[in-house]
């Protein structure tokens, strides 16, 4: 099907298990563009089975590795793909489609299937995950630099939907999810002071609590049985180490070093 050609973009840091299912799902496209932050696993030369275009960068912030990773491409329209995801063959034949034609929308966001522990996550505000526009024009879109994590965009335009699903492999186990709730709660606790947030004690308790209450009573987590509670339960852990980690920088002098940072920030 002829139209706009397609670039991929995937930001990545020692995603070895992940970097191939990926790529090969993005194998339909015209172009498959890799950021790397100089993993010190077998990512780049996995990678390297399927791009040429594989380019290191030094991690100051997700909103600006993107942008960097977007500044590599060679084509106008972007598609957006973090290492644990999957583009499906029914997406990728509605982005042709769309491009075959005179789109719409100058970014659209895209429906996600989360998986936990190998199970489609149908509730716990995990579906159907419209938060990110993964398909864009990178002449009327952009990320803000500034934004080290869930990074925020300025578009200039309209935004639409897509109807087809991107694949999440989020979490496989337990010790996956405390590797990355250790580096996403550092962020997260830095953005949050840079944005002005002040650190106070009941934030230890009502937001986790809160949390948990959203995700499972609120956002139906109970109908995805014990994945669900496990989740839910998770989430309200994060929540408290994200405030711990407000107070950690905002009232004591032994403040540790950001973590590692992952392919992902979603």
């Amino acid at each position: 099907m002829s139209g706009r050609k397609i670039s991929v973009v995937v930001i990545t840091y020692n995603e070895e298990l992940n970097i191939r299912a990926c790529l090969e799902s993005a194998k339909w496209a015209d172009e498959i563009v890799v950021a790397d932050c100089f993993s010190s696993d077998r990512t780049v030369s996995i990678a390297a089975e399927f791009t040429d275009k594989i380019f290191q960068h030094k991690f100051s912030g997700f909103g600006k590795l993107r942008n960097e990773a977007v500044a590599h491409s060679s084509n106008d329209w972007v598609f957006s793909l973090d290492a644990d995801e999957r583009c499906t063959p029914e997406l990728a034949r509605e982005i042709r489609a769309l491009l075959s034609e005179e789109p719409s929308a100058a970014a659209y966001f895209v429906p996600r299937k989360n998986y936990f522990f190998g199970k489609w996550i149908k509730h716990c505000g995990w579906y159907p995950d419209y938060r990110q526009t993964q398909l864009f024009d990178r002449r009327r879109m952009r990320y803000k630099d500034a934004d080290i994590i869930h990074e925020n965009y300025e578009v200039d335009g309209k935004r639409g939907y897509l109807k087809e699903h991107v694949i999440h492999i989020s979490f496989r186990n337990t010790k996956q999810f405390l590797d990355k709730m250790e580096r996403y709660s550092f962020l997260m606790g830095k953005r949050l002071v840079d944005n002005g947030v002040k650190f106070h004690t009941h934030q230890l308790l009502t937001h986790p609590i809160f949390t948990f209450i959203k995700m499972y009573f609120l956002r139906l987590g109970f109908l995805d049985g014990i994945r669900g509670f496990i989740l839910s339960g998770l989430y309200a852990y994060y929540t408290y180490i994200k405030y711990v980690r407000v107070w950690e920088l905002t009232k004591t002098s032994q403040v540790a070093e950001p973590p590692q940072q992952s392919g992902s920030s979603k």
